[in-house]
Order: C-alpha cells, then sequence, then structure tokens
C-alpha cells in the first residue's frame, strides 16, 4: 500500500512516521519550498506528546522545547481564576511542551527523513487535483513557485492534511466559501526575557474579546532568561460583515498596532508593554475556524488536521489533535481489509470528537473560565470563589480537557 499525503506539516509528517512505524508507504507532497521554522509559540498536550514519544521523538523534544509546569489563568488585571500544574508535575507520564511551532515541524520532518530516506517528503509541490477508480487514487500536482506541471503520482490514499485552505476540502465542499472570522486578530512574538515564576510557567489572560498568552518556549544564553512566547488576540471588527484578512503564518504585524493592546494586561512579574516593544518582530493572524463537516472521506480520499477541522486556537488543541488523527488513520489502515473501509473507521473515531472540540473552542474552550469570572465581576474581585466557586470553575476547566482527550485517566490509561 502506498499513502500520498499533501501537506507537510505537523499531522502530515507525523502520519507518515505512524504509517512508517505500521509497516505502509508513504510520500508527502508539500507545498513550502522548504520546511523551515514559520510561526512562534504553540503547546503540544500530553495525549499528543504520548504519540510522539511512541515515535522516539522525545529526546529531540526535550532538546527544543521547555516542560511546561504550571498554567494560570488570570483576567485582565493580574488577578488569578484558576492554576494548576501540567504535564509530568500533574502526574501525566508525558510531559506538556511549549514550544516553537516551526522548530516541532522542523523535528518531526527531520525525523522522518531519517527514517523514510530523503525521497519522502518532496516540497515544493502542491496538490491540484486527482482522479479515483476502483484500484486506487492518481493526485497531480503542480510547482508551487511557478505554477507549472510538476508530477503526477499513483498511490492507494491521499490524504489531505492541507490546511485550512484544503485543496481536496474545497473540491468536496465548492460552496463553502472562505474560512469564518469573528473579527479577532491574533498578534504573536518571541524574544529573549528574563524568566517568570518557575521558569515553565504559562499564563494566559483575558477573555475572548481580548486576550493574552505568555509561556517560554525554549531555554535562552544565560540561566535565568528564556526565549518567551506572546499572543495577542483583539476583537478588532464584526467578523459578520468585514471580510476574512489574509491570514500567513509569516505575515508580519505593525508593532504601532500591538503595543497600545499591550498595555491592557497586569501580569505579576512581567512588565507586558516592555517584552512586546523588545520584540524584533511580530505576525498577526486573524483567528478563523470552519464549521464541522459531515464527512472527511469520499472513496479513497480523506482530510486530517487543519484540512478537516481547523480551530481557534485556545485550549492548546490545533496541533495535538492533528497528531491524534494521523495516529487513528494509521491504525485503521494497519488493520483494516480494505483502504475505504479504513478510511470509514477513521472518520468515525474522529470526526465527532473534533466537531465538539471545533465548537467548544469558539466559546473559549477551558479558557472561557475566565470569561465567566470576567463577566460576573468586570471591575475585578477580592475573592474568586465568591465570584464563581471552585466546583464550577473546575466543571469548566476538566470539562474541556475530558471532551478533547487529555485527562490524566485518558493519557495515562
Amino acid at each position: 500500500m502506498t499513502v500520498l499525503i499533501a501537506g507537510g506539516g505537523v499531522g502530515g509528517l507525523t502520519l507518515a512516521l505512524m504509517l512508517h512505524a505500521r509497516g505502509i508507504k508513504s510520500i508527502v507532497f508539500e507545498q513550502a519550498t522548504e520546511i523551515r521554522e514559520v510561526g512562534v509559540g504553540i503547546n503540544t498536550l500530553p495525549h499528543a506528546i504520548k504519540e510522539l514519544a511512541l515515535l522516539g521523538l522525545l529526546p529531540a523534544l526535550d532538546a527544543i522545547a521547555i516542560r511546561t509546569k504550571e498554567l494560570i489563568y488570570i483576567n485582565r488585571l493580574g488577578q488569578e481564576v484558576w492554576r494548576e500544574t501540567r504535564g509530568t508535575d500533574a502526574g501525566f507520564e508525558y510531559p506538556q511542551f511549549s514550544i516553537h511551532r516551526g522548530r516541532l515541524q522542523k523535528a518531526i520532518y527531520e525525523a522522518v527523513l531519517a527514517t523514510l530516506g530523503p525521497d519522502a517528503v518532496r516540497t515544493g509541490h502542491r496538490l491540484a487535483g486527482f482522479i479515483q477508480d476502483e484500484g486506487g487514487v492518481t493526485a497531480h500536482f503542480t510547482d508551487a513557485r511557478f505554477g507549472t506541471s510538476s508530477q503526477t503520482v499513483r498511490g492507494d490514499v491521499l490524504v489531505a492534511a492541507d490546511g485550512i485552505h484544503s485543496v481536496a476540502r474545497q473540491y468536496f465542499y465548492p460552496k463553502e466559501g472562505p474560512p469564518n472570522w469573528q473579527g479577532v486578530m491574533l498578534w504573536r512574538g518571541a524574544t529573549e526575557w528574563p524568566q517568570f515564576l518557575s521558569g515553565r510557567s504559562m499564563y494566559i489572560g483575558g477573555g475572548m474579546g481580548a486576550k493574552l498568552a505568555l509561556y517560554p518556549i525554549a531555554p535562552g544564553s544565560t540561566p535565568t532568561t528564556r526565549l518567551t512566547n506572546w499572543a495577542i488576540a483583539i476583537r478588532i471588527a464584526d467578523g459578520a460583515t468585514t471580510p476574512v484578512p489574509k491570514d500567513s503564518w509569516s505575515r508580519v504585524g505593525r508593532m504601532d498596532e500591538v503595543v497600545p493592546y499591550a498595555r491592557r494586561y497586569k501580569v505579576p512579574g512581567v512588565d507586558v508593554e516592555a517584552l512586546v516593544r523588545a520584540t524584533p518582530v511580530c505576525y498577526e493572524y486573524p483567528m478563523c475556524d470552519r464549521d464541522p463537516l459531515p464527512r472527511w472521506s469520499f472513496g479513497r480520499v480523506t482530510l486530517l488536521g487543519d484540512a478537516a477541522h481547523p480551530m481557534y486556537p485556545v485550549g492548546s488543541n490545533g496541533a495535538a489533535q492533528a497528531i491524534l488523527d494521523a495516529r487513528s488513520l494509521a491504525d485503521a489502515l494497519q488493520k483494516s481489509d480494505h483502504p475505504m473501509q479504513a478510511l470509514t473507521v477513521y472518520e468515525n473515531e474522529r470526526l465527532t470528537t473534533t466537531a465538539e472540540i471545533v465548537r467548544l473552542n469558539r466559546t473559549g474552550g477551558p479558557e472561557r473560565v475566565i470569561d465567566e469570572v470576567e463577566k460576573l465581576a468586570p471591575a475585578g474581585f477580592e475573592y474568586v470563589d465568591r465570584v464563581l466557586s471552585q466546583p464550577e470553575r473546575e466543571a469548566i476547566v476538566k470539562g474541556y480537557a475530558g471532551k478533547a482527550g487529555f485527562s490524566l485517566k485518558q493519557v495515562n490509561k
């Protein structure tokens, strides 16, 4: 069996490793002309790290990332709403990593080349179309730089892991239109900065209309500094009537736009405005998702990751769900008698779960606990338990963890 994978992001590359571990051949076709460190920081949760660890990637990730120790939710005034330990510090068998998105992708890419060989990933290839028949699928790729004809390849299965603007998704759902945008713009950056709290701590501040994320993603040049990631999300428009801005992980933002927003936040021990000002370059990205689909698989073609279920970047679940997709699909292809049967098994296992996460993320996911507290106490509080009880806060945070598959019991089973 040969699986053609359109898209060399975290999901597509992980799938290649998963398939190889199960004795299935694959070829990855990536639109970019090279795999480079695009984007800034993300968090990858224990349920996803468990899958990467089983592929032997844990030492590589430890060398380039931070094992997250604790997560703290605060309101915009810096008052603590919720705190919990994370990863191995919380009893999980696998860590949570705060990591540069591009470095995570690069680590998986290097593992693919080392394991599958240098021809396993073909860059500069954009999926242009495909034709299916009873015996397989023929995919056509164009040169991503010049748009000229590039390569036609035959396989048993085609997996579209080509992101929120997936060619295959558009083929199956031609009337879907652009991604959904509620008017929230996300600015992101990273720079070396003095460590705060444990040096492995993560802050999330503010509700969905004005949110801050702050956490280290790599060691710094000294023992007391860290490469520190920040993200500021602000609702700047009415998404219902305003066109979606161009979305690209490498679109450079304007500091004069984001610095005034940075002044809104108070974070214990961190001067947010100074951190943002010290960052050499920031990137801007509209927070978008798409409505859940009724189906992903059509014959020998299926969707994976953001092509199947793009979601708002809350709850640290985007890359994680793509990794879980890869595990599910690889298992199904190994165990099923026919490729099309495997795609049905994969879809049945993953579609409903990810659809619920997409919907939960629209209302803030676990971070909704901040919105609820700010709604009840917009001017701040003296005791958070008098605003929203501990059991009520726990129900929001832990309830999401269970539905997204990363509760302690689910990961350690």
